[in-house]
């Protein structure tokens, strides 16, 4: 079982891989059967930034090659921002309440990082015409393909928003680790999201980690019945006490490799969260679970067609919301602070000649 010393590791793309890699970024991909949302468009910046898929895939693939334990906290992130208030970028914003409410903490830092450096980047070559939320979205799709899963289409035009979610509507929309197959397939269906895509997405735990403390119900004071004993003991020994936060891999058979494994392990009642094993253990689910196990190529159709789905939730568009000069920041508070800012520094003493 991984400890944390352990979970810091590079991605190996073979160098003859490494080409094909950066021209499939504009080539033929996947395009899930979905009506897309009025406004987004496959190709929506083929005037305005035309490179911006290569742009984004090439900083990315730099990125995974240093460390592909990154390219779960993308796609974690974008799951966050869809679920909460929808595809608006919300979740990067620093005052917001999404961002400083308890599920959304152990978001990784390195994640907002990421987007806002893919922001400079883009906008250094193209102007502010791609959003935070469209980086995000094609971000969370390069996550998937570097760690082997399907390439798929990705529709952009996303707008970026410009108001803070309520309090408590992260706990409200966000699938808790302890939650069972009836809350999660709820909180699922408001989103438009059907019991094939709730199985699909929770396979991006395919790759990641757990801290203990997220799953330690499993664990203390007794083993979850549902729970394999061989994995009981191993977790045991990396989480000795309830309180314990050492992480785990969330799919220990292929930690760092998007494949259909996480059902297998769910097949075989190793799945770390009780939201993961229950799906195994939930009638309604388990044939899909079974059928993922068995077809990775059917898996991964099915769960390009939802990551499309989520990423058309309660999206803005055309005149609605804006594109960001700064990921963390909207427009008017960046505004707000270079005003805040030169009233400080005093009016200029510079001479006019």
């Amino acid at each position: 079982m991984a400890t944390a010393k352990s979970l810091r590791s590079p991605l190996f793309i073979p160098f003859l891989l490494l080409a094909s890699c950066l021209s499939s970024a504009n080539g033929e991909k996947f395009k899930a059967n979905v009506t897309i949302a009025n406004g987004l468009a496959y190709g929506f910046y083929r005037y305005t930034c035309p490179q911006v898929e290569f742009i984004v895939r090439k900083y990315l693939m730099q990125v995974y090659r240093r460390d592909v334990g990154q390219a779960a906290g993308i796609l974690r992130l974008h799951s966050h921002d869809c679920f909460v208030q929808g595809c608006d970028g919300s979740v990067l914003l620093d005052r917001s309440p999404e961002r400083t409410e308890l599920p959304n903490l152990s978001l990784r830092p390195q994640s907002f990082e990421i987007i806002e450096t893919l922001r400079q980047i883009v906008h250094s070559q193209c102007g502010r015409v791609v959003s935070c939320s469209d980086l995000l979205t094609l971000a969370a799709r390069d996550a998937v393909f570097f760690t082997g899963g399907l390439d798929y289409a990705v529709p952009l035009g996303r707008r970026d928003g410009v108001t803070f979610p309520r309090i408590n509507q992260t706990f409200e929309d966000l699938v808790a680790p302890t939650a069972k197959t009836t809350e999660i397939l709820t909180k699922f269906a408001r989103k438009d999201l059907n019991l094939v895509d709730t199985v699909a997405l929770s396979g991006a735990h395919s790759i990641g980690i757990a801290h203990c403390i997220t799953f330690e119900e499993r664990l203390f004071p007794d083993r979850d019945p549902t729970m394999e004993v061989s994995l009981f003991n191993s977790l045991r020994q990396v989480c000795p006490a309830p309180g314990a936060t050492a992480p785990v891999w969330l799919d220990f058979r292929s930690p760092n490799r998007f494949d259909n494994l996480y059902y297998i392990d769910l097949m075989n009642r190793q799945g770390i969260f009780t939201s993961d094993q229950d799906l195994f253990e939930d009638p309604r689910t388990r044939p899909t679970v079974i059928s993922f196990a068995a077809n990775q190529r059917l898996f991964f159709r099915n769960f390009a067609i939802a990551m499309t789905k989520m990423g058309i939730v309660d999206v803005l568009t055309d005149g609605q919301g804006e594109i960001r000069g700064r990921c963390s920041m909207r427009n008017s508070d960046v505004n707000d602070l270079e005003s805040v800012v030169e009233q400080d520094l005093g009016p200029s003493s510079s001479a006019s000649i």
